[in-house]
């Protein structure tokens, strides 16, 4: 739509020092209207050195505003970015270290940290801030992260030459393997990298807390193999394989010498993980009242339940794997669980931003491998 003003004069006055005898004060008058620059016109007036007051009087003819025109001019053009800044931005948020993340980019710290400073200028925040030794991203910079990397990892996909090479790569790799999977998994998974790949680096941690979705969007973790899946559309969680579940008690238990039935099992007293615990492995058999008041112990991991029943009349739910393994060494019986979840399915998930990224699907690819049954 275009608009039409019409200014019949405008009157300026202005003090003005100088510091020559004869010099041409130059002035460009502009005429503001909807924060858009309508017209102009500059004014020259010789002057002496001295104090002056002048009055200007100017006739404005009739001024034609486009408004889709100067909307358009107003927004933030992607040609005025330099799109270099957002690789700093990834690496800076991934290490969260400056000094790091200048390593990982080959370049100075001081040329991160004037890049960092003209990042905060483009995003109009902070972004990050003093944190220990380190630095800690602003709700602003998490906000950022996702889409930043998703389109990083679209462009550099479609680079000639940009294959994942494994065997070179240095590349860092964060995964969660819950307990009591880690038990078996983090080995067979360190194991087999470092034979394939003896260059990349795999970061383990054994248990999943409230901020787990948090750190898989924004790719702090990049993987979670669990008994837990992600039902929210964002994430994949791709199932690897079922455990079957038995009940655990002493060899020397009084009156346990074989299977229980259904009726009998909560009659027991019971040892299981931490129900505190952010997805607790035992949570689905004890998800009423009248069953966790059978909790006589309640520990941080499977292995340390294994241990108590061991010493102990109490009985445990675990996996058939886990059971049997230790089964010799702690004296214990490896019974049936006669209850209708008597399995539990594990899964492989991670945040679909991240599944674009090559190195990413390379190791997907490894960790089915190694895990599926």
């Amino acid at each position: 739509m275009t608009h039409s003003t019409a200014m019949d004069s405008v009157f300026i006055r202005t003090r003005i020092f100088m510091f020559s005898e004869f010099y041409s004060f130059c002035f460009f008058l502009f005429y503001m209207h909807d924060k858009s620059y309508s017209s102009g016109l500059f004014l020259c007036i010789p002057i002496r050195e001295r104090e002056l007051s002048v009055t200007v009087e100017l006739s404005m003819p009739e001024v034609q505003t486009d408004h889709s025109e100067t909307a358009e001019l107003s927004k933030p053009q992607l040609r005025m970015v330099d799109l270099n800044l957002l690789t700093v931005f990834d690496a800076v948020m991934q290490e969260q270290n400056i000094t790091r993340a200048a390593h990982v980019l080959g370049m100075s710290q001081p040329a991160v940290s004037n890049a960092v400073a003209r990042l905060k200028v483009m995003f109009n925040d902070e972004l990050f801030v003093r944190y220990g030794r380190g630095i800690q991203p602003t709700a602003r910079a998490f906000q950022l992260f996702g889409s930043v990397r998703q389109a990083l990892q679209l462009v550099q996909n479609e680079l000639p030459g940009s294959g994942f090479e494994p065997a070179s790569s240095e590349r860092v790799f964060h995964l969660c393997v819950c307990s009591p999977l880690d038990s078996i998994l983090t080995s067979q998974i360190y194991n087999h990298i470092e034979q394939i790949a003896p260059n990349i680096h795999v970061m383990f941690k054994s248990s999943l807390n409230q901020n787990t979705e948090h750190q898989l969007r924004y790719q702090e973790t990049e993987f979670v193999i669990s008994y837990e899946d992600f039902h929210r559309p964002e994430f994949t969680s791709v199932p690897l394989f079922k455990d079957e579940m038995v009940l655990v008690a002493s060899k020397n238990h009084p009156t346990i010498k074989g299977p229980l039935l259904k009726h009998d099992v909560y009659n027991e007293q019971h040892a299981a993980v931490s129900l505190d615990r952010f997805a607790s492995f035992s949570q689905p058999w004890y998800d009423t009242v009248d069953k966790q008041a059978s909790i006589a112990y309640q520990g941080m991991a499977m292995m340390s339940v294994l241990s108590v029943v061991s010493q102990t009349h109490l009985v445990a739910i675990a996996p058939r794997w886990l059971a049997e393994e230790f089964a010799e060494s702690l004296e214990l019986q490896v019974l049936p669980l006669p209850l209708k979840q008597n399995s539990r399915t594990c899964y492989l998930s991670w945040h679909e931003a991240a599944g674009r990224d090559k190195g990413h699907q390379w190791m997907e690819e490894q960790l089915v491998s190694i895990c599926k049954r």
